[in-house]
């Protein structure tokens, strides 16, 4: 153990898509940085999560950095929506290509990180009791990144093994010849259903609430897919960041009710069929997220096209979303072949909202009503401690040793998104009250990276030596993303938006639903007026 602090300009914790590139654009300014991050390797969530069947929801020509145009006309993607291993790849060329790995420390998970108010720097620890000492500390790690840990009684008894979709072993598992048990049928679980059942001997999978998932539609780019998109990426940038999520899409400016049955229906079909992906059959109409009559038409399409698919109509109906739950207020799931793998005579569903699971056994997970369902694998896919989880795992002390825990207690508050109020020279990458997870979240990482630097890069050439949230403005920036999120249909349903997936969490919507191109115009204007909210010291 080292009892002298390294000292840094800035310390960045994580090595994901966020931390890289604040890493790049802070070495630009000249800046003394280092990356300490928790994993064996870089590539945050795509390191983690490499389950079967992994693969992005946004549309690789999408999720993947604009900042640099050589980048974009070297790199070549495989498919319309890139896997888990192709991510990373991609993660690892973007590390070499600019030299980032020299500046990032791996195996090293921080433990704390206080604020010395007489310095206006901070301490950072970690576990190993190694002490950075540096004046900005800059979250880069993840909205989805700390695992909801299973808590199963009598899991330690279960003979067989088990794993969760977020720490998946290097070396894969071997399903062939498996009774499996799959607990979680989000994204995860609706990635990996298809994976697993056609290798396992049989799959059950318990479900507690059913989610909406619409089909890729994925597709294998050919050379001359690849050709034309690198011939108009500039285009499709541009128009990316005029759009709600940042992505590259067609929104529909009608109301779903303004039209008639036949119209909307062949609009639901398109965006099913053709469009394909989760964004786009959210903007099949400008209301669906905001008029419940509308977002009804689109629960009622997507029902619909289940029972079409499933053919065991007692399955079909407990793969469909009760009415009470919204079209999307969920985060929509992304699938191939989810529906019709449960036409598969090696697939079950179990309803454990009827009948809950209440314990596993040396070679069995148990229901309430005392049955008992044989396996040899349990798979958990059941989520995160999303948006806050990450950064509360880290001790952090603000002024007057304030722990931002506390602060948070009730739900996270932040000012834009990126800093918090208390807690100077501490800056959050698209963290909650910002678009983040309602976005293409690469894009959203861009925008706060880029508006980051550029203020750090004001602060140094002003002899600014600590950058503040205002409180005042904090609060009306929640009050601000609260109202946001009140004219719409999100808070209704009980989703990881909210905190809703994790005991005790309180119950607030974290993202800011208004959009790309409305926060974009707020948080320059803030910058504009020289970083209005914030006080310079």
């Amino acid at each position: 153990m080292n009892d002298t602090p390294h000292p840094y300009d800035a310390i960045i914790i994580g090595a994901g898509f966020a931390g890289l590139y604040q890493l790049h654009s802070l070495r630009r300014l000249g800046m003394k940085v280092r990356v300490l991050e928790a994993a064996q390797d870089i590539g945050g969530t795509w390191f983690w999560n490499r389950y079967p069947g992994a693969r992005c929801d946004v549309e690789s020509l999408d999720y993947s950095y604009s900042f640099d145009n050589a980048l974009q006309q070297e790199w070549s993607w495989s498919e319309r929506y890139a896997t888990q291993p192709e991510i990373l790849r991609y993660v690892h060329h973007v590390a070499d290509r600019f030299d980032l790995r020299r500046d990032i420390q791996l195996g090293t998970r921080v433990a704390s990180a206080v604020f010395n108010e007489a310095t206006s720097r901070w301490l950072i620890t970690t576990q190993a009791g190694e002490a950075f000492d540096a004046q900005y500390c800059i979250m880069a790690t993840g909205c989805l990144s700390i695992p909801q840990a299973p808590q199963f009684p009598g899991l330690e008894n279960f003979k067989g093994h088990w794993y969760h979709s977020a720490d998946w072993p290097h070396e894969g598992v071997d399903f062939r010849g498996k009774r499996v048990g799959l607990i979680g049928t989000g994204s995860s679980g609706v990635q990996m259903t298809p994976e697993i059942a056609a290798h396992a001997d049989h799959l059950t999978v318990f479900q507690r609430t059913a989610n909406y998932s619409v089909p890729a539609q994925n597709e294998v780019f050919t050379p001359e897919d690849v050709a034309q998109a690198k011939a108009n990426y500039g285009g499709r940038r541009a128009r990316a960041r005029e759009t709600h999520t940042g992505h590259y899409l067609i929104a529909n400016d009608k109301s779903a009710m303004e039209v008639n049955d036949e119209e909307r229906t062949k609009e639901f079909e398109f965006r099913w069929r053709g469009a394909g992906g989760g964004f786009r059959m959210l903007r099949a109409f400008n209301d669906l997220m905001v008029n419940k009559p509308s977002n009804e038409k689109a629960g009622e399409f997507v029902r619909g096209k289940i029972r079409q698919t499933v053919i065991d109509p007692v399955t079909a109906n407990l793969l469909c979303p009760k009415e009470d739950l919204p079209f999307g207020t969920k985060r929509l799931c992304v699938d191939t072949d989810y529906y019709e793998t449960f036409n598969r005579p090696n697939v079950s569903l179990v309803d454990v909202k009827a009948d809950p699971l209440v314990q596993a056994t040396a070679t069995s997970l148990r229901t309430q009503s005392g049955k008992d369902y044989p396996l040899d694998i349990i798979v958990f896919a059941t989520g995160f401690d999303a948006m806050t989880g990450a950064v509360k795992a880290i001790d952090v002390r603000g002024r007057g040793g304030q722990r931002l825990a506390d602060t948070w207690a009730g739900g996270p508050r932040t000012y834009l998104g990126l800093a918090v109020a208390g807690f100077p020279n501490m800056f959050i990458l698209a963290g909650p009250g910002s678009p983040s997870v309602l976005s293409n979240v690469v894009h959203s990482i861009e925008l706060h990276v880029d508006w980051l630097t550029q203020c750090l890069a004001n602060a140094r050439a002003g002899g600014v030596k600590s950058i503040e949230a205002l409180q005042s403005a904090q609060d009306q920036w929640v009050e601000h993303v609260n109202e946001a999120a009140n004219r719409t249909l999100y808070p209704i349903a009980n989703s990881w938006y909210l905190g809703a997936n994790m005991p005790g969490k309180a119950r607030v919507f974290m993202p800011y639903v208004a959009g790309i191109p409305a926060y974009r115009k707020i948080v320059t204007e803030v910058a504009d007026k020289g970083y209005e909210g914030f006080v310079l010291g």
